[in-house]
């Protein structure tokens, strides 16, 4: 199973970019039960971790959904 690409990502910091994936699709086997849209929370919630310095994601749920439904990884504050 793969998730959507997403094209042109400005990668700061990879770090914590696999534990950020794997809450993701934790979260989303959790709260939704449907093994394709975890995939795609994992992968955005990832992705999103990769753009910020550090170990540590400060990504919103709202942020991580917009980014499946296609929106940037630009942060919106």
């Amino acid at each position: 199973m793969h998730s959507s690409r997403r094209d042109g990502l400005e990668i700061l910091d990879r770090v914590g970019g696999g534990d950020s994936f794997a809450s993701g699709l934790i979260y989303g086997l959790m709260e939704l039960g449907d093994v394709r849209m975890a995939v795609e929370y994992g992968a955005a919630h990832g992705a999103l971790a990769m753009t910020t310095p550090g170990d540590t994601s400060m990504a919103t749920r709202r942020e991580v959904e917009r980014l499946i439904a296609g929106g940037n990884a630009r942060v919106q504050r």
